[in-house]
């Protein structure tokens, strides 16, 4: 299936570019998220006309991205987490954990989507995780995990 970009989107083209992607990803993706439109005559010159206009709003998207990337990269995170005394967890950290740490602490909102745990998280522990704030911002943060100390 062809399609006509609408947005920058990583690994795959930049704004007005026509690739073919399989059928499933662009409909249930692509086009259903209004990231691209159908490769068709009147698709390609419409945004070609609005080109300049999806430009400039994607660069608007990119500086509120490294506004955030100033404020998140490379920090650290800590969990306190009830664990076993192997060091394993009762419950894993998610990506939504991370997110409203992140929000509570830096006052930022990040979606759950965008955060990319390279391993999962199961164990105390420090960990790194990346944020993809942008198809062209990746911030990276550090993910600790302590057991959490019972109050007696």
């Amino acid at each position: 299936m062809e399609i006509v970009l609408l947005e920058n989107i990583k690994n795959l083209g930049k704004i007005g570019d026509i690739v073919k992607v399989k059928r499933g990803h662009g409909r249930n993706f692509l086009i259903r998220y209004g990231k691209a439109l159908k490769a068709s005559k009147e698709n390609i010159s419409l945004v070609s006309k609005k080109k300049e206009d999806l430009n400039s709003k994607n660069l608007t998207l990119k500086k509120e991205a490294k506004k955030i990337f100033e404020i998140v990269n490379n920090k650290k995170y800590t969990f306190a987490k009830r664990a076993k005394d192997n060091g394993e967890l009762y419950g894993s950290i998610k990506p939504k954990e991370v997110t409203n740490t992140i929000e509570s602490i830096d006052k930022v909102e990040i979606k759950p989507s965008q955060i990319d745990l390279i391993k999962e998280i199961n164990t105390t522990g420090s960990y790194l995780a990346n944020i993809n704030l942008h198809a062209e911002v990746l911030a990276k943060i550090h993910i600790i995990v302590v057991e959490e100390k019972d109050e007696k």
